[in-house]
């Protein structure tokens, strides 16, 4: 039987607070990683408050979101993390995040390894059908790793989020279960 959780380059492992808090507090140190992640204003959060975010998302009963840390298989090194967020189980859809937050993993193939276990753990263990996500137009690395694992653009939102002085698109993208591209 086939490991659920590992894939050519990575495995996925639960969250562990304390560990992924100090982890995530370098990353967001980055602003390229910060501004990959969220159309808000890059905010700095310490440890302790990644710690907190961590663990009541851990604690919630709606189960409606589950999370992962990213670990590469040749160095067993955490690089990022990926998750579902939202689920819906009455219409068996989710919303679908990821962050690499080692810079040195950056367009090799980790996220787009990532991206396939979980879209083949979505539709296969939890019996979803959709998975949604949206990305930044300027983020042109990550839809083209969404295109690999089978995601279609669906939609955009022009000129939704500015950065810098430039206004950019958000795309949406959806990934249905008979178009997943699993290996």
């Amino acid at each position: 039987m086939k490991n659920i959780y590992i894939s050519e380059k990575v495995r996925l492992i639960a969250r562990d607070p304390k560990k992924d808090a100090a982890r995530m507090a370098i990353w967001q140190r980055d602003t390229e990683f910060a501004r990959l992640q969220d159309s808000d204003p890059v905010r700095l959060w310490n440890v302790s408050q990644n710690t907190a975010w961590i663990e009541k998302q851990q604690k919630s009963d709606a189960f409606d979101g589950i999370e992962f840390t990213i670990y590469t298989l040749d160095k067993d090194k955490p690089i990022g993390f990926v998750g579902l967020d939202g689920i819906s189980w009455h219409d068996r859809t989710s919303w679908v995040g990821i962050g690499i937050g080692e810079r040195d993993y950056w367009g090799k193939g980790y996220g787009t390894d990532a991206m396939q276990i979980l879209a083949h753990y979505a539709f296969e263990e939890l019996g979803l059908y959709r998975l949604n996500l949206n990305v930044f137009s300027y983020n042109t690395r990550a839809i083209r790793s969404y295109e690999k694992v089978g995601y279609k653009v669906e939609g955009t939102v022009r000129e939704a989020l500015h950065r810098d002085g430039k206004r950019y698109d958000l795309i949406f993208m959806g990934l249905l279960r008979e178009d997943f591209r699993h290996k």
